[in-house]
């Protein structure tokens, strides 16, 4: 470990040498942490994290550290000359059917390793059918079952490749020049049918008590146990049909502009049904199954317990050059099972959303679908509905969605709209990605609407100069052009707090960070707010009801360092409140309301906790709280959203802040009050009546956590404060004990 003054750092506590270096022994340091460290923990320093680092080497990760496996085979020809891909599986024939539903439940696991970001060579193309296809031509069930795997990994890394997220798993697209399309793959639901056909005309044979034995004579039974005929009809039809609905499910949901929505949803409910049949099969696998236990299900990748023939993970890393050195695990067969119905789940979200035109709508779906961690197939299916031939939903030019936002549809004659339009394709393409990737390019294109917002103001400013005392017509336009600003000036705000609150979600911020944090987010939602209502008023020149709720706020005319000093009691509250009642505010801003209220009560309970308890108040070991606010909010800053925000300010505000102001001005009660109005507001919206109920629980037990610390004093050494995300993954709850 070398301290050294490169960069201009140094560290006083060593000496200086010729070579401005000294090393100082670290074995013990690292010893410790390996004894304390389990399978999957990394050493977390307090500005150091896997997304913010961008060369992190988890050792014994497949996807970041690389190793090989020294056995298998050194080639396809190898392997099938050592029996191990034999056609038919087995001399006996119930053997065979059992190997063969084997094969399917290890390739489903399979795929869904390569759906969570393994390369094809590893996983799916470990099978050495799949490799030598024409050698299943006469096993018709078999053959079959490997032409739809086939045919459906090329229509997911179609989806993946159009909506360029791939980027995210660069191996998920990579061939590597295996045979990943062939001839007569096109004709592979047709073969799957016949297949189907022919097994369920067995399974009714069995069914037929009083004809069983006549007719199983005129047709010929999969194996030679009768016994077992029918659990193994079962086993395989729903394995089949699951196929074939999954096959349906991507073919309907690349129909252009939506019109395959609702085919979709059925057969995403035919695949959950066909899904809940495999897992029912596992128990007559099982007892069926020769040397399989009850131990094998939490890894095995089969229904039965058995390991699969015909696969050799290793192959491919001997033959295909560029394909990674590395051993992977592939996914259980539990596991394989719970990834596809949260994926078919996801897939039935995308399906059901009402391709709403307003993209205000469009904004608050994306985001309420990301916060059930989608996976990058369903992610990828969701932009291409988004994003289509660069109109959204392939019907509606992005100008026109401009026009209905700020809702006028003059305003498409502005020279900017083209430009913004392409911003709002950009933006909605990285709102698809995952969370990690989505805030690091939230923050560059943050710069680009900070920017287009200062040339249209910039233009605004000309316009306004060169049309004063003019015709009405053009005093019109010029309006519409003020418009115009005040929407970009609200996405860009807008994107800097979906910036912030991602943060929560990536756990990049310690909890001695969260006041800084909060306080940032609630002077962004204050311009937010003021952006929202200036749009929805429709004019520049707003009503004495409106002017009282940025009183409420903002004080324009003061300095932002005094935004705590804003309220000035009851009777300024009173006239809110009276306002209000003569000009109903809508719904969406008063949850923004809400979230004011719980941003600045978080940020005044943390910093009071600070000053008066001495809580969260370790020093930082690499870094101060300085360094830690730029590095937080640098791209924030670098995009000018918010002029004269600077940690001076932050530390300003942080050191009037105290117990008794965070009671009285009862910023959790607050939200309490306006809380049940919006209830009634959301009663028919699930989603936002949910989220509702979320930041009312936050507001409920920090009101009980703020009422307890008071009572306790300043000087209550007992008494431990800390903050869990139990309620809201974003805003925080403080849980008070005493030790």
């Amino acid at each position: 470990m070398a301290t050294t003054e490169k960069r201009g750092v140094k560290d006083d506590r060593f000496p200086s040498t010729g070579e401005q270096t000294v090393w100082a022994d670290v074995s013990p340091l690292l010893t410790s942490a390996c004894n304390d460290l389990q399978d999957g923990e990394l050493i977390h320093g307090e500005n150091f994290s896997l997304f913010a680092a961008m060369s992190a080497l988890e050792i014994m990760d497949p996807k970041m550290d690389s190793g090989i496996e020294s056995c298998g085979y050194r080639s396809v020809e190898e392997a099938i000359e050592n029996g191990a891909a034999p056609i038919p599986l087995s001399s006996d024939r119930t053997v065979d059917v059992q190997c063969t539903i084997d094969v399917m439940d290890h390739l489903l696991a399979c795929e869904a390793t390569w759906h969570k970001g393994h390369s094809l060579a590893q996983t799916i193309f470990s099978c050495i059918y799949l490799l030598k296809l024409e050698r299943t031509s006469s096993h018709a069930l078999l053959h079959s079952y490997c032409r739809i795997i086939r045919a459906t990994c090329n229509a997911v890394i179609s989806v993946v490749s159009d909506a360029r997220t791939h980027e995210e798993e660069d191996l998920f697209t990579m061939a590597h020049g295996l045979p990943l399309k062939g001839e007569g793959d096109e004709k592979c639901l047709s073969m799957l049918n016949a297949v189907e056909e022919t097994i369920s005309r067995q399974l009714r044979a069995c069914k037929a008590p009083s004809s069983k034995k006549k007719v199983l004579e005129d047709i010929e039974p999969l194996q030679t146990n009768l016994d077992l005929e029918e659990g193994f009809c079962k086993a395989l039809l729903c394995r089949i049909r699951f196929r074939k609905h999954f096959y349906h499910v991507l073919m309907c949901m690349r129909k252009p502009q939506g019109r395959g929505l609702d085919l979709a949803r059925k057969h995403i409910a035919a695949c959950l049904s066909e899904l809940s049949c495999i897992h029912k099969s596992l128990g007559f696998l099982r007892s069926n199954a020769c040397g399989s236990s009850q131990d094998d299900i939490e890894d095995g990748t089969t229904a039965s317990g058995c390991q699969a023939v015909g696969f050799d993970a290793s192959l491919n890393s001997r033959l295909l050059a560029p394909t990674p050195p590395r051993s992977i695990r592939i996914l259980s067969w539990k596991k394989a099972l719970e990834y596809y119905e949260k994926l078919l789940q996801d897939l039935d979200i995308i399906c059901s959303f009402s391709l709403d035109p307003l993209l205000e709508g469009v904004l608050r779906f994306v985001v309420q679908f990301q916060r059930s961690q989608p996976d990058l197939v369903a992610r990828a299916h969701l932009q291409l509905l988004l994003v289509q031939d660069g109109k959204l939903y392939g019907r509606d030019p992005f100008y026109d969605v401009i026009s209905r936002a700020i809702g006028d549809q003059e305003v498409q004659k502005n020279k900017f709209v083209g430009h913004l339009g392409q911003l709002v394709i950009n933006l909605l393409k990285i709102l698809c990605t995952n969370a990690a990737w989505q805030r690091r390019k939230l923050g560059k294109i943050l710069q680009d609407w900070s920017v287009t917002s200062v040339q249209v103001e910039l233009a605004c400013k000309i316009e306004c100069e060169e049309k004063s005392n003019t015709s009405a017509d053009e005093n019109a336009c010029l309006k519409l052009s003020k418009a115009l600003l005040i929407w970009t000036e609200e996405q860009t705000y807008w994107i800097a707090y979906r910036f912030l609150m991602l943060g929560f979600e990536l756990e990049l911020y310690s909890p001695n960070e969260y006041c800084m944090v909060y306080w940032f987010m609630y002077i962004i939602l204050i311009k937010l707010l003021e952006k929202a209502q200036l749009r929805i008023a429709g004019s520049i020149d707003t009503s004495e009801a409106q002017v009282c709720l940025y009183e409420l706020f903002v004080d324009k005319d003061a300095d932002l360092s005094h935004l705590s000093a804003k309220r000035k009691g009851k009777k300024k509250r009173e006239l809110s409140k009276d306002a209000s009642r003569d000009a109903p505010m809508p719904p969406s801003i008063l949850l923004l309301q809400c979230y004011i209220f719980l941003s600045e009560g978080l940020a005044m309970m943390l910093a009071a906790l600070c000053n008066e308890h001495k809580v969260f108040q370790r020093p930082g070991i690499f870094n101060t709280e300085q360094e830690r606010f730029i590095q937080h909010f640098e791209l924030l800053q670098k995009a000018r959203i918010l002029d004269h925000i600077s940690y001076v300010l932050f530390e300003e505000w942080t050191f009037r802040s105290c117990f008794s102001t965070v009671v009285k001005y009862n910023y959790f009660g607050d939200v309490q009050r306006i809380s049940k109005e919006l209830k009634n507001s959301f009663a028919g919206d699930p989603d936002r009546l949910a989220e509702v109920r979320q930041i009312e629980q936050v507001a409920v037990h920090n009101r009980i956590a703020l009422n307890v610390i008071n009572h306790a004093g300043g000087h209550d050494p007992s008494l431990n404060v800390s903050f869990e995300f139990s309620h809201h993954p974003c805003f925080a709850v403080a849980v008070v004990k005493r030790s």
